[in-house]
């Protein structure tokens, strides 16, 4: 089902630019909240660090975090204050090597790469049996949830997901960000991924994960690229085990697995998101009858500000993510 939106946007941020830069630019987060890392070691030798907020006797929200982000993203840290105050505890996966420190391989991390929340999931769901658990992903994240949910796989003990600001069609949303003012998210993104990749290399070296490093080494100059069809395919693609970028946009774009969804699922998407266009948003028919879609002519990407004093915003998002998770997760 699609549904429009009871979002109403801040009268002095009127487009989807202006909702999209304001919070990342000027949000004033929540005072630093005291969470608690654990490491998660993988088989493979890598390893994931989760923050934890709340009381251990709440239910449990998950938080995915976007492209380049990490715990520490203005949009992670209000919504974990948010929860908390609602009763419930949370906790963020940050990806690997977003955690702050390096981590161990080559690889990384990727909008269909399914199989580190499945491993983050099962580990809260053996850690905390009698604890009630939702999922929140928020654009990069969401992707990553919503391919999750619609692969097939036996998902017990989920009571709710949210997905907000999804690039369902990751082809579509790479060419959109070559177009007008996208460009300037593009450039922003793209300088912050290609340090992401040389830190990587450094930290593998100093670490002694010599031949590591040299599939880092191997991809290439990263400073003759200069979009995300180039970026994915010379980095992305390669080090995660795709043919190419085409190969990649297919399998990890997460439009394909709405169908199959059968958890209650909220997704919320902004018309006017910048990294995105209206060929990305799925019809009533590819989606299953667990997911409620709702679109907002306004919002932007990770937006969706509303107030009536310049200066004063209202997370609106927020309010919508716990409204949501009340009619299937108690509060604590």
């Amino acid at each position: 089902m699609i549904k429009h939106s009871t979002f109403k946007p801040a009268w002095w941020l009127p487009n989807g630019h202006w909702q999209t830069v304001y919070p990342a630019l000027f949000r004033r987060t929540a005072p630093e909240i005291l969470r608690q890392r654990q490491r998660l070691q993988l088989d493979d030798g890598d390893f994931i660090d989760l923050d934890f907020y709340g009381k251990s006797h709440q239910p449990l929200v998950l938080m995915l975090h976007g492209l380049a982000g990490n715990s520490h993203s203005g949009y992670i840290l209000g919504l974990q204050s948010h929860l908390n105050q609602q009763g419930w505890s949370s906790v963020v996966m940050n990806y690997r090597g977003c955690s702050g420190e390096v981590n161990r391989l080559a690889r990384a991390y990727h909008a269909g790469e399914s199989d580190d929340l499945q491993h983050v999931f099962s580990y809260l769901q053996q850690r905390y049996p009698d604890r009630q658990l939702a999922v929140v992903g928020f654009s990069l994240g969401g992707n990553i949830l919503l391919k999750w949910l619609g692969e097939g796989r036996t998902i017990n003990g989920l009571s709710a997901a949210v997905a907000v600001s999804v690039p369902l069609q990751l082809d579509a949303c790479a060419t959109r960000l070559d177009t007008g003012f996208s460009r300037l998210y593009r450039e922003y993104l793209l300088v912050d991924l290609k340090r992401y990749m040389q830190d990587k290399y450094t930290g593998l070296i100093s670490l002694g994960l010599a031949l590591e490093a040299e599939k880092i080494m191997a991809l290439g100059d990263l400073r003759k690229i200069h979009s995300f069809w180039e970026y994915d395919d010379q980095v992305v693609a390669k080090l995660h085990g795709f043919a190419n970028v085409e190969a990649y946009y297919q399998q990890a774009s997460a439009r394909q697995y709405l169908h199959a969804i059968q958890h209650p699922c909220l997704i919320v998407q902004a018309a006017d998101d910048p990294f995105m266009t209206a060929a990305v948003i799925p019809s009533a028919d590819e989606l299953s009858p667990s997911i409620e879609f709702e679109l907002s002519e306004h919002g932007g990407h990770v937006g969706f500000i509303a107030g009536h004093v310049p200066g004063c915003p209202e997370y609106w998002l927020e309010q919508r993510i716990s409204a949501f998770l009340r009619c299937h997760l108690p509060a604590g």
